[in-house]
């Protein structure tokens, strides 16, 4: 675990969103002060400062606090543990539908909190659902069908700083578990698309229905097409997704976590040809449905997400991944809660396993805190300035485009030492 430091470093390179840069490097009175920048390479156990914080994307219970029930999650106790961590968070709830007002209010509170410049460490907000086709380890109880009036209120917390909220592109169709719901009175993708992005809000594609993946990546390119045509409040990515590979139908089998499974790891991997995976083809090799958001994502159209547990994926796809999409496209996200309790379900582990599971062997969440996901991505090869890419600077021009990395002088980032532990200045 990263710990917070103002004091005793030394590196004489930096990195931020142009690549790495050389120094000297001074810290004084609380700012980091690069030198004359030029251009170098980084080499393998050179100390570095980065000029920003990991952020946890997609994280449902941090330290003792369970983000489930936004009526009891105390904000300031997430803000301490954001910054003993050293990263931001981006809390992600879920939501009852006879709860949605007190959401709005909750929402309202939220941006006073930062409005006064309080909670620094929990810089937004995001939801997982209603908007579900598929809902597996999200909670049942928090999958439902807004009307138009309901998206109009959810619509409403965009400026309050609600910045995704994950919805099922095909949710509409009649493969969906919500398909029952829907009458003539409710609204179109289209319609559903457009109202939060012209809020601010970026739809976060994920829990697709498995019974027509063509359908499924006909729902993306609409989700895309239709952000793009929208008019949009921030210059940010406008569509960014769940867990790629999670949730969706696909022609491989993307994480091996039962010693059964385990057992036929690399039979299958050497069958599926990683080295072969391009984007021309990747419909065939895995699957409508990730190739679509493959695709979006390597053209910059999406900010997609992508678990480094080895559980969620495994490691060898998910460095694939990352081959072919490019680190700038993607960002890191843990699914990561500290407690045992999710939405009211009590949660359990399996032998041998870091994830989360509910009383049916759903997989409801991960464990692994960033650091060690860190860690994990580093592990693969993954170049230094690639790494900060994936865990930080493409969620800060996702979510915080306003914020300029690249400026000479900053206050907030971290200094990661010649054994690549990081440490935090704050």
């Amino acid at each position: 675990m990263s710990s917070p430091q103002t004091s005793a470093w030394s590196a004489n390179a930096w990195i931020d969103p142009r690549g790495t840069f050389a120094g000297p490097v001074q810290h004084k009175d609380g700012l980091i002060i690069p030198g004359d920048l030029k251009a170098a390479p980084l080499d393998a156990n050179e100390p570095y400062l980065v000029p920003s914080l990991p952020v946890e994307v997609h994280c449902h219970g941090l330290g003792s606090v369970d983000f489930s029930n936004f009526a009891e999650i105390d904000l300031f106790e997430v803000d301490k543990h954001a910054a003993s961590e050293g990263l931001l968070c981006i809390p992600t709830l879920y939501l009852r539908q006879d709860r949605l007002d007190g959401f709005v209010d909750f929402m309202r509170g939220f941006a006073a909190l930062k409005a006064d410049g309080k909670l620094p460490f929990v810089p937004a907000i995001a939801l997982e659902g209603p908007l579900v086709a598929s809902f597996g380890g999200t909670p049942a109880s928090s999958v439902w069908a807004p009307s138009k009036e309901e998206w109009e209120k959810l619509a409403s917390c965009g400026p309050l700083g609600l910045v995704y909220i994950m919805i099922s592109p095909d949710a509409l169709q009649s493969s969906s578990y919500l398909a029952a719901q829907f009458t003539p009175d409710h609204p179109s993708l289209e319609w559903i698309v457009t109202r939060l992005v012209e809020n601010g809000i970026r739809p976060a594609l994920g829990h697709f229905a498995k019974e027509d993946p063509q359908l499924g990546a006909d729902c993306v390119e609409e989700v895309l097409a239709t952000a793009e045509a929208a008019e949009c409040p921030h210059n940010g990515v406008r569509v960014v997704t769940d867990h790629l590979f999670n949730e969706m139908p696909l022609l491989i089998k993307h994480a091996f976590r039962t010693s059964k499974q385990r057992a036929n790891r690399d039979a299958l991997l050497a069958a599926y040809d990683l080295p072969s995976w391009n984007l021309a083809d990747l419909h065939e090799q895995v699957g409508p449905v990730p190739a679509a958001i493959m695709r979006g994502a390597h053209a910059g159209r999406i900010a997609a997400c992508l678990n480094f547990d080895g559980e969620h994926v495994d490691f060898a796809i998910a460095k694939r991944a990352i081959e072919i999409v490019g680190p700038q496209n993607m960002m890191l996200m843990t699914d990561r809660s500290d407690v045992a309790r999710l939405a009211g379900q009590d949660l359990h582990q399996e032998p041998g396993s870091d994830l989360w599971y509910q009383e049916k062997g759903v997989v409801a969440a991960g464990t692994q805190p960033i650091d060690q996901q860190i860690a994990n991505v580093r592990a693969l090869g993954v170049a230094e300035a690639d790494i900060w890419n994936l865990v930080s600077f493409t969620a800060y021009r996702t979510f915080f485009p306003d914020m300029d990395l690249s400026a000479a002088r900053f206050g907030q980032g971290c200094h990661v030492d010649a054994e690549r532990q990081r440490r935090a200045l704050i």
